[in-house]
């Protein structure tokens, strides 16, 4: 429908279906075009994503090939460049998709392959590693932190309950790696704010106090996350972990000290980065899609105010023949 015919329209004598129905075609044919493109550029995200994600996954595979050939070439006995070679795997290969079956083997491989005195120090290393690493490979935010400790800690129960034996070793053992796994990561991520790059500047900046706030509450989500799965183990895991999360208050002293001096660290240099962020933010609201967005707020309580007015009107209407 063209504007001219728009005009022979008398808009004030039709209903709200007919304005309705007047209304979707015209904004139908003045954006056919329009939607037609996003739906293709739709399609295209999805199968890019698709690509993307199976990339990803042969590239996960071609890295394992070749750590693979790399140590048949080393000699079975040579322990010492084993250990290197898979401590340079264990920081090649991305662990968060593959990370409770990897604690599984390694949590195992330390009770099989360790003394009964050493089991325990085994443990805590080899967890500490993969805390470390996991958590360094993305975002230090607490949804991701916190699903990465749970894994970690839910993969540990489970073979805990398998050898109730070596359960509190285990856990215990366990729970320190995590402890230490997450204050290097908090350490490094400390470190790093001083040489961050321009781009992840940017990015630090937009969850500035997101990420602020996540440093000041390390240890209460550390804390959460032992009691969210002892609640979820069976009575006798549970006590156990409860005994030891009391325990743990008084070990995370050097956790919050890190996080504290990190958060000083991030406030000092990009606070002020943090608050010209904010007022572009700001400047931002008077655009023309910000305008408009104030608009329909308005023209939303408009029409809110017309039905509560309408709906007065009527129940007048029922009301006042009775008082006749």
């Amino acid at each position: 429908m063209s504007l001219q015919e728009l005009k022979n329209i008398k808009l004030q004598e039709l209903n709200l279906n007919e304005m309705r129905d007047l209304t979707t075609e015209i904004i139908d044919n003045k954006t056919k075009k329009l939607k037609g493109e996003l739906q293709e550029l739709l399609v295209q995200k999805e199968l890019l994503e698709k690509s993307l994600e199976k990339k990803s996954a042969e590239l996960q595979e071609a890295k394992y090939t070749i750590f693979n050939d790399i140590e048949s070439a080393i000699n079975k006995d040579d322990v010492q460049t084993l250990s290197k070679l898979h401590q340079i795997k264990l920081q090649s290969i991305d662990l968060f998709d593959i990370l409770s079956e990897t604690v599984e083997g390694a949590i195992i491989t330390a009770i099989e392959k360790s003394k009964d005195s050493e089991a325990k120090e085994s443990i805590q290393e080899v967890i500490k590693e993969l805390t470390y690493q996991t958590i360094k490979e993305g975002t230090l935010n607490t949804i991701r932190v916190r699903k990465i400790l749970s894994t970690i800690l839910h993969s540990s129960i489970e073979i805990a309950e398998a050898t109730p034996n070596t359960s509190e070793d285990i856990l215990e053992a366990t729970l320190k790696g995590m402890r230490a796994g997450l204050l290097e990561s908090i350490d490094r991520f400390k470190k790093r704010l001083a040489y961050m790059p321009l781009e992840a500047k940017h990015i630090l900046i937009e969850d500035y106090d997101t990420i602020m706030e996540d440093l000041n509450q390390t240890d209460t989500l550390f804390l959460q996350v032992v009691q969210t799965q002892a609640n979820e183990s069976d009575p006798t895991i549970r006590k156990i972990l409860l005994d030891l999360n009391k325990k743990m208050h008084y070990d995370l002293e050097e956790l919050i000290h890190i996080s504290k001096e990190t958060a000083q660290v991030m406030k000092e240099r990009f606070s002020t980065l943090a608050k010209t962020a904010v007022k572009k933010a700001d400047t931002a609201l008077k655009s023309e899609t910000a305008k408009e967005a104030k608009r329909m707020g308005i023209q939303a309580w408009g029409v809110a105010k017309t039905a509560l007015e309408s709906a007065i009107k009527s129940a007048k209407g029922v009301i006042e023949p009775k008082d006749k």
